[in-house]
């Protein structure tokens, strides 16, 4: 389903003096992440002269470029003629994607705002872990702090609003819960999302040649498990948090 928005989208937005930006829709809605990922990875294959950096959120995609190599005027035209090739709600996601299969404990001590997350979505704790543990979420874009994945859609059920209130601080691996996205939280941070999971996967590995674990358009799918197995998988210490990753077919 195409966002109701796309009578008007895409179209293209300047971003100060060497940014342009290509949105797809005004919110984020799986045709239009699509449409995100697949412009920019589309941008990146061409390997213009004077594009220096390209990058994807939730319903755009964003190239910054070198006025002085590339023109304002001459990068717009090779977008707008782009925008027409396809389209690009419907285009394949990028190759190379993977699926992480992540351990999470749900609910208790580790993870206390579960139950009220499963009442605000009209569920029972149960079912509501049930659901969330069989979604495959994508990884939609990156942003806020280094490596953090925003991750989405899950059902409609779960678009709940945001706490009123901040919580003061949630762990590194937490799994947070909002408007049908998770985040997965790559450092100790306040949030105003429902930290509904905990694992012990780091996001952010400063220490490793790729300090970002994730990319966008990865999948991810949080499998449950215990206070005691979670602790265990921590021991080891080594970042993955027990995860499994295994290339997407194209």
């Amino acid at each position: 389903m195409i966002p109701k928005q796309a009578a008007s989208f895409p179209r293209i937005r300047t971003v100060g003096l060497d940014g342009l930006l290509v949105s797809f829709a005004d919110t984020m809605a799986e045709p239009s992440n699509r449409a995100a990922l697949a412009f920019r990875n589309a941008i990146d294959s061409r390997n213009w002269e004077g594009v220096e950096e390209t990058s994807a959120s939730l319903a755009s995609a964003y190239i910054r470029f070198d006025p002085l190599r590339l023109p304002h005027s001459e990068i717009q035209a090779r977008l707008e003629l782009m925008m027409k090739e396809q389209d690009w709600y419907q285009a394949s996601l990028p190759a190379g994607r993977r699926l992480w299969k992540v351990p999470t404990v749900y609910g208790g001590q580790l993870a206390p705002q579960l139950d009220e997350a499963a009442a605000a979505a009209g569920l029972a704790p149960a079912e509501a872990i049930k659901r969330l543990s069989n979604t495959r979420v994508r990884v939609l874009t990156i942003g806020f702090a280094p490596g953090q994945p925003y991750l989405g859609p899950l059902g409609p059920e779960f678009n709940i609003p945001r706490l009123k209130e901040l919580t003061p601080m949630v762990p590194e691996g937490a799994l947070v819960l909002a408007i049908s996205q998770f985040v997965l939280f790559s450092g100790p941070t306040p949030t105003g999302w429902r930290h509904v999971g905990q694992t012990a996967f780091r996001c952010f590995r400063p220490e490793a040649k790729q300090s970002f674990a994730l990319r966008p358009g990865d999948e991810m799918q949080f499998l449950p498990v215990s206070r005691d197995e979670l602790e265990a998988i921590r021991a080891t210490n080594d970042g993955t948090g027990g995860a499994t990753c295994t290339e997407i077919p194209a």
